[in-house]
């Protein structure tokens, strides 16, 4: 079940609620009494592990990114080196 960031609008009491999805959402603040306990907006709590996607493709962060081919040209085309004959 995941767990929801409420918090009261009018007094400023803030509390973690574990809910089903399926649930209605808390309207009533247990402290106050008012109808101004609303959900908050918050980052996940959850970790990705094992080797999938993203381990291979996101794992690292920052790196550099992968060179194409128009930011490396062939010899033949103006890079540096030797130009071999294409067969």
């Amino acid at each position: 079940m995941p767990i929801y960031a409420y918090r009261c609008t009018d007094c400023g009491f803030e509390k973690d609620v574990m809910r089903k999805v399926s649930d209605p959402q808390l309207t009533t603040c247990p402290e106050c009494k008012t109808e101004n306990f609303k959900k908050q907006l918050t980052a996940p709590g959850f970790q990705l592990k094992g080797n999938g996607w993203y381990a291979t493709d996101f794992k690292g962060g920052g790196g550099k990114p992968a060179e194409t081919k128009s930011d490396n040209p062939p010899p033949c085309q103006g890079g540096t080196g030797s130009c071999a004959a294409n067969s």
